[in-house]
């Protein structure tokens, strides 16, 4: 592969595939592209970086060659209890979101990362569908996403332990990207982040769940379920028009039985749609025998969605039933805090509102 290839790529694109082939055809040692991503991917100030240090000529040359970013930060939220929401501009003007979620232990955070811009699920409750799809994201775009919440973490003085692929976008569309970027984000001799911390999440596009789990990386996975019957979720998201329940199940059993890793399933409570008690029982019955866990969401409201409807939030009382109800049916699940509700946290809803400023602003 010659340099002119690769040229016009921020450093971040580049796989250590092709860093190394652009090291041998400008007479730099190889073994430095390993050196090169770590560095990258490192959280530390470059004074600190002693074991990252590269050959001046080396370091001067990719300076002059590769940007080092592709993306600027556009817009920065932080909540009252310290999530932390960046809004990143993209080399085209196009934005993502990516988000910093602080743990229960003070030391630690984690991460929400975009796959695309925009998405095409038309699920009908979510904010970034409104917007629509523009385009996938590249690797180098998604790992960029992981440098900021990583310094950001260590800025509020905790270390980002754990990434998912929830934000913006259907990891799975874009599957061959977000595996790139894993692999340089995770692998030992990389970023050196772990498999173990990443999660991909899915509305259950099946032929992706099956990729992934030949792609043998080892990641978690969780399932976006939100209603235990077809038609429910067919209603909610139209891909479940397209792969019914039972099948997109199948597939996650086949990814679980592989990678040996317990499947989470999302399910966001909206008021008189998916959250009666014989709704928790339908999806007890539907998980029974399943080493899977339930992560129960309530609801960020996101104003008229696409087909005009207004969705609500489950009361606590009801959501609490519903979490009594699947616990009594033996599921292991829990309710999952609610993050920045003071600052646009449902995904999507940032670059919603900063779009329609920009476009009011003469």
């Amino acid at each position: 592969m010659s340099s002119r290839a690769i040229i016009a790529r921020s450093l971040p694109d580049l796989s250590h595939a092709e860093l190394s082939a652009w090291m041998q055809n400008n007479g730099f040692n190889t073994a430095h592209a390993s050196r090169v991503i770590r560095s990258l991917l490192s959280a530390q100030p470059p004074k600190d970086r002693a074991d990252f240090l590269l050959p001046e000529k080396l370091e001067a040359q990719l300076q002059s060659e590769f940007p080092t970013t592709s993306a600027s930060l556009a817009m920065r939220q932080v909540s009252e209890d310290g999530t932390t929401k960046l809004l990143l501009r993209l080399h085209d003007g196009r934005t993502v979101e990516s988000v910093l979620m602080p743990d229960f232990h003070p030391e630690r955070a984690a991460g929400c990362i975009s796959s695309q811009v925009g998405c095409a699920m038309g699920c009908d409750f979510c904010a970034t569908t409104q917007t629509g799809f523009e385009r996938n994201l590249t690797s180098g775009e998604i790992v960029e996403q992981f440098i900021h919440l990583r310094r950001e973490a260590r800025a509020a003085g905790r270390t980002l332990r754990t990434i998912v692929f929830m934000g913006m976008g259907e990891p799975m569309l874009n599957l061959k990207n977000v595996l790139a970027a894993v692999q340089r984000i995770a692998a030992p001799t990389l970023g050196a982040f772990g498999w173990r911390q990443i999660t991909i999440s899915t509305v259950g596009i099946v032929p992706g769940i099956d990729e992934l789990r030949e792609a043998d990386l080892g990641v978690h996975l969780a399932l976006s379920l939100h209603a235990p019957d077809d038609a429910t979720r067919a209603d909610l998201l139209p891909m479940g028009k397209r792969f019914d329940v039972q099948d997109v199940l199948a597939a996650v059993d086949r990814y679980q039985a592989s990678s040996g890793r317990i499947t989470t399933i999302q399910y966001c409570l909206l008021d008189g749609v998916n959250d009666s008690l014989a709704q928790a029982r339908d999806l007890s019955r539907l998980l029974e025998g399943r080493r899977m866990h339930v992560n129960l969401l309530r609801y960020n409201a996101t104003g008229l969605s696409l087909r005009g409807r207004t969705y609500a939030p489950s009361s606590l009382e009801q959501t609490e039933a519903f979490l009594a109800e699947l616990r009594a049916h033996g599921t292991v699940a829990h309710l999952r805090r609610a993050r920045g509700p003071d600052i646009d946290a449902a995904c999507g809803q940032l670059r919603k509102r900063e779009a329609a400023h920009s476009s009011a602003t003469p």
